[in-house]
């Protein structure tokens, strides 16, 4: 039998190129997309991995026809994968009373909301056609209640979640699962930059282990690790009075206009 294929977006770094090489170790071939292909193709050569079970393709998935053209060749050269992870992603600290960071607002929604739809899109009906196949969304805990200066990550990520859910619904007729996987804090590029504790910190390795067993498992909808979960569920359940108090003097993350 022919390899199963993974389809990866935000491969050049952090969750997506760990989730490329757990998924590579279990025996995937890899379409790995990004907007940076030389760091995908500087990893792959650095980790020994057969050229012949790894594709790259350059996108930019705030661009739908960027994003698009790029599972359009996947498609053509590949065939269809059976398992896409939509984990491209960025998270930059915004205050809408200033007016720059209403196009920071929008370039987060873009690329966390719009661009994974861009990528689901095109394996939408012909996984509906085989009526098999796995589309993962990259959430987050964020997404769970709005955290002060993460207004736009925070929005982007609970409208991940809802996407997916509502998806699923859809396709669950067809066959085709829609899992929604959760990340609490993962040591990544990303995280490095946070100017406040981090609970549970994970390595981006580690979480790579668990995503794939929940994918694997069919699992709809995953917290990792999980005691992010529990930690969600208590935020979600403390009233909002409450909720305000905790979050009083809290570090934001830094906008991308800020001064210094």
């Amino acid at each position: 039998m022919d390899a199963p294929l993974a389809f990866i977006t935000g491969a050049s770094s952090g969750i997506g190129q760990a989730l490329a090489l757990r998924y590579h170790q279990a025996g995937y071939t890899l379409a790995l997309v990004a907007r940076r292909t030389d760091e995908i193709e500087r990893w792959r050569a650095a980790q020994g991995l057969d050229p012949a079970r790894v594709a790259v393709y350059g996108a930019d998935v705030a661009e739908p026809d960027s994003i698009i053209a790029a599972a359009r060749s996947c498609l053509e050269r590949q065939g269809l994968p059976d398992v896409v992870v939509a984990n491209a992603g960025i998270s930059i600290g915004v205050d809408t009373a200033e007016r720059e960071d209403l196009a920071v607002f929008a370039r987060i929604l873009a690329v966390n909301n719009l661009g994974m739809a861009a990528t689901f899109h095109p394996f939408i009906q012909p996984m509906r056609a085989r009526r098999s196949g796995s589309l993962v969304g990259i959430a987050s805990v964020a997404g769970i209640r709005g955290l002060p200066g993460h207004g736009g990550y925070c929005a982007s990520k609970a409208g991940v979640i809802s996407y997916c859910e509502s998806l699923r619904g859809e396709l669950r007729p067809f066959g085709v699962k829609v899992v929604t996987i959760t990340p609490g804090y993962i040591d990544t590029p990303l995280t490095r930059r946070n100017r406040y504790g981090m609970p549970f910190l994970m390595t981006a390795e580690r979480f790579a282990d668990k995503a794939h067993a929940a994918i694997a498992a069919g699992a709809s909808y995953r917290v990792i690790p999980w005691q992010m979960g529990v930690v969600a569920k208590l935020m979600r359940a403390l009233p909002n009075a409450w909720f305000d108090r905790l979050l009083v003097g809290r570090a934001r993350k830094p906008r991308e206009h800020a001064d210094g």
